[in-house]
């Protein structure tokens, strides 16, 4: 037996190398290129061939098979960052072991394999064995389409047995895990019989494709012949003067609405084309259908047609305010745009027709008069507040068309742009739908959930309504099936939204953001009684004489069985209430009801919702924070104590990256002025522990700066945190309070848990006015720029006199 060989080993994925067999391969892994380099820098030019058990990039022993090919590099090009060779097989290697280089490529102990002939290589089975393959062989290589020289010379060259099989498995279409069990095959016999198998499998398969060739001809052909035929029946009944089809009336009905459109003239030239090829082609064949379904589409499009608008802005108002409660920012946003819209047409009127010149003036500075518009609007908010429902309801207040369509999980740009008609199947896309179905070309057209849009290989639909909702595009906007410009131009888009991050830059600044808050407590209470609560009892059967619900009941259900922004939750408990009552009064135990807040729980069962509640009593190393989620404000608690340890800062509450380093931040700072925040040096050298319940949920954000720093000073100082007090605000090392957001929310939800007394950034006192004017009348808030300040007010018995920090007599210098 011959010495092991030491080569490089070259790993290839679905595919497999044997013997007498050239192979071209493109190499681009670093490994790899290592591997052929080496190979290259030998005298013999020799590698270890070996096909992966599994695809990967980076390979390991493991992943390999243990018998592969030994080969030498014959041509070779180089590419950008890959090479492409010729690799020539040359006889089956057994790999003893792996083992990676230094240089970063394996190579492998390869001993050469030794095949296992027949004890009597003139045997007769054996020898027919090898006549038959060798037949079988040219046979499907004739079958393949290969010149009969050709395939005789190939075959002529090799007259081992061996050599037979393994150049004929290398070049049929097998797949890879067989061709790698023939290179694994000693036995010359066994090998011949699998190869053998494999294609006699192949010349059935290319037979019986033969003959489904042969039959489609046949049939198509046939196909030619019925329509020639009726070609010439159609012409028959013509000279005998006998009816058209229904066919040909609907054609004439459809030219008829073609010929009525006041199209552009770009879309007029297109849909004379296609009329033109309509009339060619014949009425069976596919290519007719896809013309006239696109005939069809074009007929249907609102391209001139407008709904007449309700300009009164009284009106409109009512209406508005009968739809919905609050809401005023967006209200007065609508009622703004009619007014415009109002004014521009009374100025119109009493302008005249447009001289020629001015008309010339308009198109040589379009976006003048598209600036005006302003027809795009963002609706941005928590679920549940009712921005898909106004929306509504401006359509209703304008006199205008309403179209829905939903964007949420759409991934494909055809979605927006529609197909290509060369696609079998094609269609238009959601917005020309949109419009189809409105039949108007000034609708208000809302796009839901615009944050939702996915991204996939089929393009990004986010994109694509970069021009639907670009005034200075959208007069022109071309849709992949149509083909020609539409104009959107008078379409009112709204958008809707619950998370503004979500949406790419420039899709952002394409759209008017309107706000949408959370409903108060007391908000919620006048809504669930001007419209829950009537829908609910309409919903359930009951009239208003047979369910009452007072004020109280109604603050139950939204305290103690809803957490949430909007009101759909409310909405879905006050019907639970109803049906209750509703199943009473079916079977005959009451005839009316009237539920107070005491009964709602006997009709709900216990409370879903458990609000935090502000703390009892002041505490040491306990401050009140506050939070903002979609769903709403709360407090919550901060915890910090101090133990025995080494002077480690200990985090829990699943704190994210940025509350962290609030954490270290007020650590820092209680260090640095630990003199006049009354502090002995001493304590930090033990362990401080902060956390935050609940811990099961995830937190993240700056604001907890002021709460963090009170916790912590209070714990080192040893003196107690007020407990009438919440706080919120980012702070520095350095002490200095920096704005935050949503504090309408969170001071909403503070007072929900009891607290009236509040410490925020003095930049965010302008935040108060999104207040109602109960809220703000009951709150006591505290303003501050330096965390010396707050600590005065949110630590028990502190004040801040001209620039010293005092706690109940004791004076400290605040620097």
């Amino acid at each position: 037996m011959s010495e092991p060989l030491s080569l490089p080993v070259v790993p290839m994925r679905n595919s497999v190398l044997l013997p007498g067999v050239s192979f071209p391969i493109s190499a681009g892994r670093p490994g790899t290129l290592r591997a052929i380099e080496a190979a290259l820098k030998s005298s013999d030019r020799r590698v270890f061939a070996v096909t992966q058990r599994q695809d990967a990039d980076d390979v390991t022993p493991e992943m390999l098979h243990t018998i592969g090919t030994i080969a030498t590099i014959g041509s070779v090009q180089r590419g950008l960052g890959s090479v492409r060779l010729l690799l020539e097989g040359q006889s089956r290697g057994i790999a003893l072991r792996f083992s990676p280089k230094k240089s970063g490529y394996l190579e492998a102990s390869v001993q050469e394999a030794r095949e296992m002939l027949p004890l009597d290589s003139k045997d007769p089975a054996f020898l027919a064995l090898h006549r038959e393959a060798r037949e079988r062989s040219g046979e499907l290589g004739k079958k393949l389409g290969l010149p009969d020289e050709a395939v005789e010379q190939i075959l002529g060259e090799v007259d081992e047995p061996g050599r037979l099989a393994d150049l004929v498995a290398g070049y049929i279409d097998i797949p890879p895990a067989e061709r790698q069990a023939i290179l694994e095959t000693l036995s010359v016999e066994d090998r011949l019989r699998r190869v053998l198998v494999h294609v006699q499998k192949q010349i059935q398969v290319l037979s019986a494709q033969a003959d489904i060739q042969e039959k489609v001809k046949e049939e198509i052909g046939g196909r030619q012949r019925e329509a020639y035929l009726r070609e010439q029946l159609k012409a028959i009944q013509k000279e005998l003067g006998e009816g058209e089809g229904e066919g040909d009336d609907s054609l004439k009905e459809l030219k008829a609405k073609l010929d009525a459109l006041d199209l552009p003239e770009e879309a007029r030239k297109e849909v004379d084309r296609e009329w033109a090829r309509l009339t060619r082609v014949g009425r069976e064949s596919m290519e007719s259908q896809v013309i006239r379904t696109f005939l069809e589409t074009v007929a249907e499009l609102p391209w001139n047609t407008r709904s007449d608008e309700h300009l009164d802005v009284s009106e409109a108002a009512r209406i508005l305010n009968e739809d919905h409660y609050g809401l005023t920012d967006v209200k007065d946003r609508i009622l703004e745009f009619l007014a415009v819209r109002q004014l521009s047409q009374a100025r119109e009127k009493a302008a005249g027709e447009p001289t020629e010149k001015e008309k010339e003036a308009a198109k040589a500075e379009p976006h003048a008069a598209v600036r005006a518009r302003g027809r795009i609007l963002l609706f941005a908010g928590p679920p549940g507040v009712g921005k898909t429902s106004i929306a509504k309801s401006i359509a209703r207040a304008m006199g205008r068309k309403y179209v829905r369509i939903s964007l949420g999980g759409a991934r494909d740009e055809a979605d927006i742009r529609g197909h290509r008609r060369t696609y079998i199947g094609a269609m238009p896309g959601r917005i020309l739908q949109g419009m189809k179905q409105a039949g108007a070309k000034n609708p208000v057209f809302l796009l839901d959930e615009v944050d939702k849009l996915g991204i996939s290989f089929q393009g990004d639909p986010a994109s694509a309504l970069l021009e639907v909702l670009d005034p200075a595009q959208n007069d022109s906007f071309t849709d992949h099936y149509l083909g020609v410009s539409f104009d959107l131009s008078e379409v009112l888009f709204i958008a809707t939204a619950n998370f503004l991050q979500n949406i790419p830059g420039p899709l952002l600044d394409r759209m008017e953001v309107v706000t949408f808050a959370g409903y108060t407590e007391e908000e919620k209470l006048q809504i669930a009684k001007s419209y829950l609560v009537p829908r609910q009892l309409e919903e359930n059967g009951l009239g208003r004489e047979q369910l009452a619900l007072s004020d109280g009941a109604i603050r139950e259900v939204i305290t103690g069985f809803t957490r949430e922004s909007g009101v759909r939750q409310l909405e879905r408990e006050l019907g639970r209430v109803a049906r209750k009552v509703a199943r009473r009064i079916a079977a005959g135990e009451i005839a009316h009801a009237t539920v107070e807040a005491a009964e709602v729980r006997p009709l709900l069962g216990r409370p879903k919702v458990h609000p935090e509640k502000k703390a009892p009593e002041d505490q040491v190393g306990i401050a009140t924070g506050m939070y903002y989620t979609p769903a709403g404000g709360d407090i919550m608690f901060v915890e910090a104590s101090l133990m025995r340890g080494k002077g480690d800062l200990i985090l829990t509450g699943q704190l994210g990256d940025v509350m962290k380093e609030s954490a270290r931040a007020a650590w820092t700072y209680a260090r640095s002025h630990a003199a006049w925040l009354g502090i002995d040096e001493r304590d930090f050298e033990r362990d401080l522990h902060i956390h935050v319940p609940a811990g099961a949920i995830p937190k993240d954000g700056p604001s907890a700066g002021i709460a963090m720093a009170s916790a912590v000073v209070s714990a080192l100082s040893k003196r107690p945190v007020r407990n009438d007090v919440a706080m919120t605000g980012e702070v520095t090392i350095s002490g200095r309070v920096l704005p935050i957001g949503g504090l309408k929310e969170k001071i909403l939800g503070a007072v929900r848990a009891g607290i009236t007394t509040f410490v925020i950034p003095r930049d965010n006192e302008p935040d108060l006015e999104d207040l109602s004017k109960e809220v703000r009348d009951m709150i006591d808030v505290t303003p501050v720029d330096t965390l010396a300040e707050a600590l005065a007010v949110t630590l028990r018995n502190g004040s801040l006199q001209e620039g010293r920090l005092h706690f109940g007599g004791e004076g400290m210098a605040a620097h």
